[in-house]
């Protein structure tokens, strides 16, 4: 029931949500928009080199595809073709007039790192031609913080209203076999400025302007 505790009412499986063709998907995210609500994922195509592409779709319902999907992305810069071939783990930002999507490209070791694309909130997003790529990653490897691969991102808020980025990275690079394996992807909080004076369309700004979260102190909530 929609009115149904979450945490105490009962759940109904509905099955997997069909694409297109029946590969490999992943990192599904939802998102409210123009009056509509938008499926957008990463897949892997059989008609495209690669491992991961992101792709969008309206939803009839919850569980159920409206239409054809529209391909928003796919690796073709040398960033985002390292190790493997991978556009994945989109997250929705709006602000102003625009609607930002990050995502994360290549292997998951130093490699890693976020793209961002954006398109004019009144455009059509079913058109392709209407979106926005950055030529350069916007958060990448940074080897004097001692921070490598950052990526698979949210977005979120403080209490006080101020912007949090929400990823997983690592502090070192000695990685030994596939680094999909290696368990120490840790989760990282930082403030970021960008929302407030535009600049997420600029991939040399974002990075600069995130600052770390103080630690929770022990014992804590």
């Amino acid at each position: 029931m929609p009115t149904a505790d979450p945490l105490s009412g009962q759940w109904v499986e509905k099955g997997q949500v069909k694409t297109p063709f029946d590969t490999f998907a992943l990192d599904a995210t939802t998102f409210q928009h123009q009056g509509r609500r938008w499926y957008l994922w990463a897949q892997k195509a059989p008609h495209i080199a690669g491992n991961s592409n992101l792709y969008l779709a309206e939803l009839a319902n919850p569980w159920t595809l409206k239409g054809e999907p529209v391909m928003l992305s796919k690796p073709e810069f040398d960033w985002e073709c390292r190790g493997f071939r991978v556009n994945e783990g989109p997250a929705v930002l709006v602000h102003g007039e625009q609607l930002f999507v990050s995502y994360s490209a290549s292997a998951t070791d130093e490699n890693y790192c976020m793209g961002l694309l954006w398109i004019d909130l009144l455009a059509d997003p079913l058109r392709p031609e209407n979106w926005h790529k950055s030529p350069e990653p916007v958060f990448r490897t940074s080897d004097e913080n001692h921070q490598y691969g950052p990526g698979h991102n949210g977005f979120t808020q403080t209490p006080e209203g101020e912007d949090v980025l929400v990823y997983h990275a690592r502090n070192y690079t000695g990685i030994e076999g596939d680094p999909l394996y290696d368990p120490n992807r840790h989760t990282r909080l930082k403030r970021f400025a960008g929302k407030k004076t535009g600049c997420l369309t600029s991939a040399s700004r974002l990075p600069i302007r995130i600052d770390p979260l103080p630690r929770p102190a022990a014992g804590g909530a």
